[in-house]
């Protein structure tokens, strides 16, 4: 008897070139595209998506068994109505800055196209965020769902796709592997067509994305620390982070892992926490529910992932008070070992008592250090100094003041850029800290005109020398005088090297 056996990673493969090979086609098209029409299409976009963003919340949270459609509809909206309005005036492609003064200007260029990864956790969100400013910027974009929530983001992309190409978009410039393996997604990074891999949380894909030699922006896992300072409002605090932990059931990677407590306020931190639904576990409860973070390998237990407070408890085996928002573990010692000293992607978090600022921040540094992402550190502190010694010591890719983590650091309660995508950068893996933007999805063309002649470097530069370009403002010429010092300077190098070319 003839079996007929389907190979999935093969058709993965084959897919992901014809993928691939379409997508630098269409980008070539896209390339010469001024920045109105992509600023239209990204609108028409957005536009669409927000029509469903409540049906795709709801169904994003039953496909991945994460986090609350009710949270998810808030972070959806947050992708399609402000990030747009955020987006609005901004110049990526083409002539993007001009200083007539120095006679120099940047031109915006695409990187080309894209490889998208987003998260299980927030699956939806990210991938309509990631669209959109693949897209403002000029590039062709293909996805690879997350096999858990695989449902959900192809829907989200075909409403996008359909919105896109009926405004002109070049048929294959937004697209996604229907047939998702790990090895169609290696060989989407790994193609000469791709240019850019964008991996927003989702970590077992890291190494071989960077095995494929292209440049990787990594919004990846966070292990950040909430440190209360002894002059910060401690009821403010408190209901910054319980309001960060708990939204969409603790699933963001930027939500706070640890808190860290001035010993001279501990007493009345617990008392807010109690008083806000926080339950302080006792050592046994803590070790029964640390067992089930991970798995004896040390990888974590996804099921632990966006589930309640309540939840978690009764699946360790203790009760908790029916208020319960927040589980909380008091420790003392940072490890590999110990699963409260590492990501926690739901509503559980780690309570460290310090001396003074000095040693909080010393145990910060080690929650950051303890997994090797530096993604988000939060301070509750009115002392600017205290303030400014934690921006020079930490290594993280933001730090927030008085807000809470998740809100902070997506740009919803901070002037930072509203993204989805929130680099580590060098104190993590990635090739930047920012909130990424459509700006880290292009490259700048420098362009400089000349204002000095060799021979003016060679013999001294007259007070009536003319510049080379014509049209340069009057500005220049009158900057002159006020340059000599550093002109000066460039002419003994420059002698320097001609005299060694001879």
């Amino acid at each position: 008897m003839r079996m007929n056996i389907i190979d999935h990673d093969l058709l993965s493969i084959q897919e992901a070139r014809i993928l691939a090979e379409n997508a630098l086609e269409a980008q070539r098209t896209l390339a010469t595209f001024p920045q109105e029409k992509l600023d239209e299409i990204v609108e028409r976009m957005a536009e669409e998506i927000s029509k469903h963003s409540k049906e795709l919340a709801v169904m994003s949270s039953e496909e991945t068994d994460y986090g609350n459609w009710q949270d998810k509809y808030i972070k959806n909206r947050f992708a399609c109505e402000y990030l747009p309005a955020n987006l609005k005036g901004m110049r990526c492609v083409g002539i993007i800055h001009t200083d007539q003064e120095k006679q120099i200007m940047d031109v915006g260029v695409p990187m080309g196209v894209i490889v998208g990864l987003c998260p299980a956790t927030s699956p939806v969100s990210t991938t309509i965020y990631n669209a959109l400013i693949a897209i403002k910027a000029g590039n062709a974009v293909i996805f690879s769902p997350h096999p858990r929530a695989k449902q959900s983001i192809a829907k989200t992309l075909d409403i996008m796709i359909q919105a896109a190409e009926g405004y002109g978009l070049p048929e294959g410039a937004l697209t996604y592997l229907h047939t998702v393996t790990q090895a169609g997604t290696i060989e989407l990074m790994n193609h000469s067509a791709t240019s850019l891999i964008m991996n927003t949380g989702v970590p077992a894909m890291l190494e071989a994305a960077y095995h494929s030699g292209k440049p990787v922006i990594y919004g990846g896992t966070g292990n950040g620390p909430a440190f209360i300072e002894r002059t910060a409002n401690i009821r403010q605090a408190v209901q910054d982070i319980i309001a960060s932990k708990t939204f969409d059931n603790g699933v963001a990677s930027a939500a706070e892992q640890s808190i860290v407590v001035d010993s001279c306020i501990a007493n009345e931190v617990r008392t807010e926490l109690e008083a806000a639904g926080a339950y302080f576990m006792q050592e046994e409860e803590a070790d029964a529910l640390g067992r089930i973070f991970y798995y004896p390998d040390g990888s974590a237990n996804p099921e632990m992932a966006g589930k309640t407070a309540k939840e978690l408890a009764k699946r360790a085996g203790f009760p908790v008070p029916e208020k319960t928002r927040v589980l909380i573990s008091p420790q003392k010692y940072v490890s590999e070992t110990n699963p409260y000293s590492k990501e926690k992607l739901c509503p559980v978090l780690a309570y460290y008592i310090e001396d003074d600022w000095m040693h909080a921040c010393e145990k910060c540094i080690e929650l950051l250090l303890s997994e090797r992402h530096g993604h988000t550190l939060v301070i509750h502190s009115n002392d600017p100094e205290v303030i400014r010694q934690f921006a020079l010591k930490k290594p993280v890719g933001r730090m927030l003041v008085n807000t809470p983590a998740v809100f902070g650091s997506m740009g919803a309660t901070t002037n930072l850029f509203p993204a989805m995508t929130l680099g580590s950068g060098s104190a993590g893996d990635g090739i930047t800290s920012d909130n990424v933007s459509p700006m880290n999805l292009i490259y700048i063309r420098k362009v400089g005109y000349g204002v000095r002649r060799i021979e003016d470097i060679k013999m001294g530069i007259p007070q009536n020398a003319q510049p080379q370009n014509p049209e340069c403002s009057e500005a220049v010429k009158e900057s002159r005088h006020s340059e000599n010092e550093n002109l000066q300077t460039l002419q003994q190098l420059l002698k320097q090297a001609l005299r060694s070319l001879t």
